[in-house]
């Protein structure tokens, strides 16, 4: 009887072993900062590590504004498929979703992918630069009328002190 059962529990023990496992490049993706409007494809390389076919049964984004685009074939022993992943870069703000990836993995049937990052309105990126020239070009300005400005007091003070002299003369 124990022979019987060390050898399921041995064929159980292969059979676990032996099996389609899911891994991935990355598990987050970050965008950094990226201007309204802009391309919001990025890509998540699969790749099945196991010595069984991987099947991605579904890839469900949290939100509307995230389109998942994966192939429904098996992905074979060793090799690999890439998950395509858009963000409507219409929505302004910073961003921070996650994907979840079903699969036939007998120890990872769900396996959550992150993307993360800002998009930045384009007329105020415009205006942050227009700001910051305008300092550039206004500090020269700035200094150049302040030397007039401090020579003028200067030329008050002189003919202040010549008016003194000559009354004090008189």
């Amino acid at each position: 009887m124990k022979k019987i059962l060390a050898g399921l529990f041995m064929t159980g023990a292969i059979a676990f072993a032996s099996a389609q496992t899911i891994s991935f490049d990355k598990t987050t993706f970050d965008y950094g900062n990226v201007k309204a409007g802009s391309d919001g494809h990025r890509f998540f390389t699969v790749k099945n590590t196991g010595d069984k076919p991987l099947i991605i049964s579904e890839v469900k984004p949290s939100c509307g504004c995230t389109t998942p685009e994966w192939s429904k074939d098996p992905i074979l022993p060793g090799k690999s498929t890439q998950i395509k992943v858009g963000y409507n870069t219409g929505i302004k703000g910073a961003f921070n979703k996650l994907i979840e990836v079903y699969s036939n993995d007998p120890q990872n049937s769900r396996s959550v992918l992150y993307i993360k990052g800002n998009v930045e309105d384009i007329a105020s990126a415009q205006a942050v630069s227009v700001a910051q020239e305008a300092k550039l070009v206004a500090a020269p300005v700035a200094t150049a009328k302040a030397q007039p400005a401090a020579a003028a007091k200067r030329i008050a003070k002189k003919k202040a002190d010549v008016q003194k002299v000559e009354s004090v003369a008189k």
